[in-house]
């Protein structure tokens, strides 16, 4: 993995854009003391290095009834390349689970789930254990966020 080069103009508009990606060119270019078109040609360079890799909306679950929030802990016996990669495929097919991330220490995996309630929750967790064995699965119910989706430290 190879860190890009950038400086405090692309950091500048990375911090701007990380806040509100719906600015306009003019409104970005004024908030990094660019010109409209430097700043274009800079941001179109962010997005073909792959720094910037799309821009997408962030909504309320809660006010769309999505109140439960999961931490799930995942446990296995098995790492062959094939069992990998059906595991993958069957936790990417529940849309509930919004991040999924194969960790270090106790357990392997880790996804954060956010659903309606525990019923639904229920179906969630039967979704994850049908298909594929596993050693353990723990969940973790978040009570309270006190901060979510904080812009990177640039």
């Amino acid at each position: 993995m190879t860190t890009l080069k950038i400086d405090q103009f692309d950091r500048r508009i990375l911090n701007e854009m990380q806040k509100d990606a719906s600015l306009s060119q003019r409104d970005l270019a004024e908030k990094v003391g660019l010109s409209q078109n430097a700043c274009w040609r800079r941001l179109r360079a962010l997005e073909e290095q792959g720094i910037i890799r799309g821009r997408t909306l962030r909504l309320d679950h809660e006010k769309l009834g999505l109140g439960l929030v999961v931490f799930v802990m995942i446990k296995t016996r098995h790492h062959s390349a094939e069992w990998l990669q059906n595991f993958r495929r069957h936790i990417l097919a529940i849309p509930e689970v919004i991040d999924f991330f194969r960790i270090a220490g106790d357990y392997d995996y880790m996804l954060r789930i956010v659903t309606s309630d525990m019923t639904n929750y229920d179906s969630v967790y039967q979704r994850i254990i049908e298909k594929v064995e596993l050693e353990a699965v723990t969940s973790y119910f978040a009570m309270e966020s006190i901060d979510e989706r904080r812009p990177l430290p640039l």
